[in-house]
Order: C-alpha cells, then sequence, then structure tokens
C-alpha cells in the first residue's frame, strides 16, 4: 500500500451553508443587518491595513546616512597604545586589529581616530590613523612621529 492509494473510511462532511432560509429561520445563523450578515461582504486582511499604514514616498528608497553613520571609524585612546605597544613600535590599524584593540565591523577593517584623553610616554611611529588636535601635540611631545 502506498500513500496515493490511501482513501478515507468516513464520507466528508459538507459545510454548513449559511443565508439560504430553511431550518434556521430568517436570518439562518447570520444575525441581523451588518457587513456579516450581507451576502458576499468580505473583511479586509489585516495585512493590507497594515500596508496602507506605511507613508510611501517618493524616490529612491534609501535615505542617504550622515558622514558619521557612513564612515566606519573606530575611536582608540592613547591610554591604550601606552599599555600595548612597545617603544619605536609602529601604529597602523593592522597592528592594532593584531592587538585586539580594535575589531572588524562587518567584516572590514575600521577607520582609526587617535584620541589624546591621557599621556603617552613612548616613542610611537602612527600610520594610516586619524589624529586629533590633542593626541598630534602628546605623540609629538613623546618623540613619536606622524604619516
Amino acid at each position: 500500500m502506498q500513500l496515493h492509494e490511501l482513501k478515507p473510511i468516513h464520507k466528508l462532511k459538507k459545510p454548513k451553508r449559511v443565508g439560504r432560509g430553511g431550518k434556521r429561520g430568517t436570518y439562518s445563523g447570520r444575525g441581523m443587518k451588518g457587513q456579516k450578515s450581507r451576502a458576499g461582504a468580505r473583511i479586509r486582511p489585516e495585512s493590507r491595513d497594515l500596508i496602507k499604514r506605511i507613508p510611501k514616498l517618493r524616490g529612491y528608497r534609501f535615505k542617504s546616512k550622515s558622514k558619521k553613520q557612513r564612515a566606519k571609524i573606530t575611536e582608540v585612546n592613547i591610554e591604550v597604545l601606552n599599555k600595548k605597544f612597545e617603544e619605536g613600535e609602529k601604529v597602523t590599524p593592522q597592528t592594532l586589529l593584531k592587538k585586539g584593540i580594535v575589531r572588524k565591523i562587518k567584516g572590514r577593517l575600521p577607520g582609526v581616530k587617535l584620541l589624546g584623553n591621557s599621556s603617552l610616554n613612548r616613542k610611537l611611529l602612527v600610520e594610516r590613523c586619524k589624529i586629533s588636535e590633542k593626541a598630534k601635540e602628546k605623540i609629538e611631545k613623546a618623540g613619536g612621529s606622524i604619516k
């Protein structure tokens, strides 16, 4: 015996046909008046109401983001460089990634900005990083250089 050979033992129950007079009286189980008592009157699906509520705007579907949202920049404080880097070492986004200070955002290496909120006592070579004014002063004061 296979699946397509199976047949039900009992006959299918016919659905109740409402609104045709008969033994149920004039209204035939539909009640009096209103949308549900009418023939052919259908209630709108809820999903349509949700779609109608969404505002329709002209133009392309994505709004342009501000510069801050577009550019993925990670801020790093000089204090962290002081702890993690040795004297005369090179500071780049790649070295920051290797040391675990910075991590990738959606599979990409982010831009790095160095902030000067604390002191720096090591001579470091900084490359391919954005630098705040305070951080620049402190790196140069410690004897480091910026490319």
